[in-house]
């Protein structure tokens, strides 16, 4: 799917990865984004412009070129869509954000998986911390189920268990913006996050309940099962 979409942009239940994250900040009422464009970054453009332009019921007057609409029901979002190339490190695309984000903590993780974290809870023990930056980590669900043994006899299988050992980055970042001091002029994301646990100035946000990465077909397909089931742990807002 990735060779005609950047995958931020491949759907899960109709909708784009990205949608989902979104829709997770905004529940919790953080709805100004700024998403950092690469790999054909025109069709997430093109995707926030016709969620405007195309919303709700639309008259066209062909006599006179006028084009009407009603029940316009749209996010409210507050959207800006940054070019940071095509081939930019990570950090080279946070360090990008610079003069838009300002002088004020904020948010960050990757447009490739969701999660059901408390975003305010999150924001609370970044604040208690003081630290630069809290990275929220988490235990992945396994690739294949589990099995408990007595002896040579099976006693319990279980489907895709959480992993119960092994804490990984589960994105959903708060960040001061000290941050950008840590970038260098060759930014770099992965050394950015070795200086900051150097300086004890990173935190983990252990994280227990839902999350998923799509890093797999395998992936997706999973996501998509959820969905289609009603109600996917990710799923916070109405």
């Amino acid at each position: 799917e990735t060779e005609v979409r950047p995958k931020p942009m491949v759907e899960v239940g109709g909708y784009p990865i990205l949608w989902h994250i979104m829709k997770h900040y905004a529940h919790h009422g953080f709805d100004d984004f700024v998403i950092c464009l690469g790999y054909k970054g025109e069709f997430i453009k093109r995707y926030f412009a016709d969620a405007l332009a195309l919303a709700g019921n639309m008259t066209i007057d062909f006599a006179t070129g006028q084009v009407s609409r009603d029940r316009c029901e749209r996010e409210d979002w507050r959207v800006t869509l940054l070019e940071t190339g095509l081939d930019t490190d990570i950090g080279g695309r946070i360090l990008a954000t610079r003069e838009v984000i300002g002088d004020e903590p904020f948010f960050m993780t990757y447009g490739d998986g969701v999660s059901d974290v408390d975003i305010d809870e999150l924001l609370a023990f970044h604040r208690r911390t003081g630290r630069t930056a809290t990275m929220t980590a988490v235990r992945p669900v396994a690739r294949f189920g589990h099995m408990e043994f007595d002896g040579d006899l099976i006693t319990e299988f279980v489907e895709k268990p959480q992993m119960a050992e092994g804490w990984i980055n589960g994105g959903f970042f708060v960040l001061e913006p000290t941050v950008f001091d840590y970038l260098g002029s060759e930014p770099d994301w992965a050394g950015a996050l070795d200086r900051l646990a150097a300086d004890r100035e990173l935190d983990a946000y252990r994280y227990e309940g839902f999350w998923q990465c799509m890093d797999t077909l395998r992936d997706k397909n999973y996501l998509n099962s959820l969905w289609e089931q009603g109600k996917p742990p990710w799923r916070t807002w109405a």
